[in-house]
């Protein structure tokens, strides 16, 4: 239980450390928070990108694979929605690394 509750610590602690660069800081680039392949991956499953890839649209494509719905824009996004997100997106990133190595 112990080694339970110090993995789910940092996980939580990353997740609020991204919440506060996304509302503080949103136009930084998305690099500071994302892997090459999670961005490869979130601009293949959201086409419609910008040019410059920031903090705020890799924090909005990661709730949006959590469930946020966008008709709720105005709502800030929330800490469970981001932890579906980031669960999705390790999961597109390990198929998209093993659809890599098996082509």
């Amino acid at each position: 239980m112990k080694t339970l509750l110090g993995f789910l610590s940092v996980c939580a602690v990353e997740l609020l450390q991204v919440t506060y660069l996304h509302r503080n800081q949103p136009d930084a680039p998305a690099v500071e928070i994302l892997s090459p392949v999670q961005i490869q991956v979130l601009k293949t499953r959201f086409p419609k990108s910008p040019p410059v890839l920031t903090v705020a649209w890799a924090i909005e494509s990661i709730a949006f694979l959590g469930g946020y719905l966008e008709h709720r824009r105005k709502s800030p996004i929330g800490i469970q929605v981001l932890w579906r997100g980031w669960s999705n997106l390790r999961e597109l990133c390990q198929g998209w690394l093993l659809a890599q190595i098996h082509t």
